[in-house]
């Protein structure tokens, strides 16, 4: 198994936590999709994946009615999709995808959580070069061969296929999601769920006491409602 089962399985417990931060987060993503590509999932990829997504979490249908209502309304102010990126303490680098219509607000914000906790918040690339920028599929594994698949796909940009308790997952770099996307959905096998994640080329070691202190900052950080994702070098 390769760096993204293990990235994939020390993440599985660190979910988010209440389910309606989980709805806040996807419903911003519908209004960034819908903004960017129109509310007919027939003819916009992004939303299509984003609603299997919520669909994947139990958001209810009327939720995800409304999201799109309410992104399609032109007097709504965009969200931006803005990266942060910092050190903890303990030299832990840490980035932050936001989605935010103040970024402001966000800013001093996210700058408040690292001065708090000893970090500081860095420039633009201090440390996203050291977390590869992946993509992955979540697919129904009834009637599917995870190895034959693997095959099949790595014409496709397809560089890592495991199975888990929720079906066979596909990992691949960024870039590669509309060509895999396209050809699983050519294909007719059902996407349960998709999205992107950063997965640290390298992690640093830490003590239980030095542990708690990155959590301490990690959980001011998440618990932020323009915060949609985390990510970290720390060894899990």
């Amino acid at each position: 198994m390769g760096r993204a089962f293990e990235f994939r399985k020390a993440r599985k417990m660190k979910r988010w936590s209440a389910m309606s931060k989980a709805f806040t987060r996807i419903g911003k993503e519908i209004v960034i999709a819908v903004k960017e590509g129109g509310p007919d999932p027939d003819s916009n990829s992004k939303l299509r994946a984003v609603i299997q997504n919520a669909k994947s979490v139990n958001m209810p249908k009327d939720n995800i009615e409304r999201a799109i209502k309410r992104a399609s309304d032109k007097s709504l102010g965009d969200f931006k999709e803005i990266l942060f990126e910092g050190y903890g303490p303990h030299g832990i680098a840490i980035l932050i995808e936001t989605a935010t219509d103040n970024n402001t607000r966000t800013v001093a914000n996210i700058r408040s959580y690292f001065n708090k906790c000893n970090g500081s918040l860095g420039t633009s690339g201090s440390v996203e070069f050291m977390f590869d920028h992946t993509c992955n599929f979540r697919v129904a594994a009834e009637g599917l061969d995870a190895e034959e698949l693997e095959l099949e796909m790595i014409d496709f940009g397809a560089e890592e296929v495991f199975v888990d308790d929720d079906g066979i997952l596909i990992y691949a770099s960024f870039e590669s999601f509309g060509a895999i996307q396209k050809e699983l959905e050519s294909r007719g096998i059902e996407i349960l769920s998709s999205g992107f994640e950063r997965i640290p080329q390298v992690t640093k070691e830490l003590s239980e006491e030095q542990v708690e202190d990155i959590e301490k900052l990690l959980e001011k950080i998440e618990e932020d409602d323009d915060v949609q994702n985390v990510y970290h070098t720390m060894k899990e």
